[in-house]
């Protein structure tokens, strides 16, 4: 890993013990901050984060404006809107952070296991994106928070196999994949081996 990736990474972890201590502190939240971005942004990270309500990087890494590039979607699954949003932070934006952030209790975890093996209608590539890491290993059946972080796991894969983008930034080193996970009953954000 970089120093520069290094050192965000401790960054937001360190913002996530204040988010989980209750000493919350944010700086750059402020409409002057916004202005000084109009016409321009530089992100210290890109976070894929589930698009779930309870799951806000922002405040859960105690970052204000301007501060992570956060792509959202059900269950951290990854399609092409999602592939080259990421593609675009790390080509474009120069980000050397890459934050999966898988969570507890996922409801796109519950339904892949109340559905396996089957592709039901309505919730194709959802489900297309979450079965391998089920297929990978079935114990991830019996707990929805384990196969989350399966999950996490198999996307970092799904990245680096399917962008060249992605790939060559972290063959070259300019790109650290943190892959992470969120306890809703603590707050506290840890790393997925």
């Amino acid at each position: 890993m970089n120093e520069t990736a290094k050192e965000i990474l401790t960054k937001l972890l360190k913002g996530n013990e204040q988010f989980v201590n209750g000493k919350y502190d944010a700086k750059n939240i402020t409409i002057e901050t916004l202005r000084g971005l109009c016409d321009h942004q530089n992100p210290h990270a890109c976070v894929l984060s589930c698009s779930d309500s309870r799951v806000v990087p922002e405040l859960i890494f105690e970052a204000g404006i301007g501060e992570l590039f956060v792509v959202r979607v059900a269950g951290i699954t990854v399609g092409p809107n999602v592939l080259e949003s990421i593609e675009y932070a790390i080509k474009k934006l120069h980000v050397p952070l890459l934050m999966l952030l898988g969570h507890d209790n996922c409801g796109v975890m519950e339904y892949a296991q109340d559905s396996y093996p089957y592709i039901k209608d309505g919730f194709k590539s959802i489900l297309k994106c979450v079965y391998p890491a089920i297929d990978k290993d079935k114990t991830a059946l019996q707990n929805e928070n384990i196969l989350a972080r399966q999950h996490t796991v198999w996307v970092e894969e799904f990245l680096i196999n399917n962008s060249t983008i992605i790939r060559k930034a972290v063959e070259k080193d300019e790109l650290y994949i943190a892959k992470c996970h969120l306890c809703h009953m603590t707050g506290r954000v840890s790393l997925v081996d």
